[in-house]
């Protein structure tokens, strides 16, 4: 299995930015870290390892980026304006350094987007906000609602980076496009999350696959369960 190290200068986030990069071909998969995770902690917690068969066949290319949150939202230092600038610079990072270059590894021109927990954050906000990229959207036990960092703050790109608010609004017809796969457990702490974001889904008519495992907790053994089957979802041809 082949695993590539990258290291660059990001000029959205004015640092540093690491990422590996899982197999020698096949349909990109920009997987996230869960909460204030590294590029290689995918790796670490054996979810890698699961799509090992996907990555040897050459079916597909897993590329796992650092996350941004000590920076942005787990930052106590900081104001919650700067919190969501840091998460902004976040998303365009991951939109104009990752996913613009790699999309085009596809014929349709797009990539799947996965994360566990927080992770799970990330992948639903980036493909609701960015669907003409995004083909499958897979959120293993993720939350969706970023007001608690924000601590009473109101501004404009908080409710644009808080998928069960601004999804109400959206009607780009690549919604209906996109695979969605919800995975989470009547065990998850964020089961909850994952029934409400089904619901603002169901009620705007969007197909998607709100996947509950009985008896789960939130944890590794049950994304490492998850993200294989998920896989198997994508059409690698």
């Amino acid at each position: 299995m082949k695993e590539e190290y990258f290291k660059w200068h990001s000029p959205n986030l004015n640092r540093q930015v690491e990422m590996l990069v899982f197999g020698h071909a096949g349909y990109p998969v920009v997987l996230f870290p869960t909460s204030m995770g590294s590029f290689h902690e995918n790796k670490d917690m054996g979810l890698i390892e699961k799509s090992r068969w996907y990555l040897e066949q050459g079916l597909i290319q897993i590329f796992c980026p650092e996350s941004n949150d000590k920076n942005s939202f787990y930052n106590k230092g900081i104001h919650s304006h700067d919190r969501i600038q840091n998460h902004v610079a976040y998303d365009k990072m991951i939109n104009h350094e990752v996913v613009e270059r790699i999309r085009h590894n596809t014929a349709v021109g797009k990539v799947a987007m996965a994360g566990c927990s927080f992770g799970g954050y990330h992948a639903a906000n980036y493909a609701f906000r960015h669907p003409g990229y995004i083909s499958h959207m897979f959120s293993m036990s993720g939350a969706f609602d970023i007001r608690s960092f924000m601590h009473g703050y109101e501004y404009d790109d908080i409710f644009y980076h808080s998928p069960l608010e601004f999804l109400n609004g959206l009607n780009d017809p690549e919604l209906w496009n996109m695979d969605i796969v919800l995975g989470t457990s009547n065990w998850d702490i964020c089961f909850d999350a994952n029934i409400k974001l089904s619901d603002i889904l169901e009620q705007k008519g969007i197909r998607h696959w709100l996947d509950v495992r009985k008896d789960k907790n939130h944890d590794w053994p049950l994304w490492k369960e998850m993200f294989p089957h998920y896989l198997s979802r994508i059409k690698f041809n």
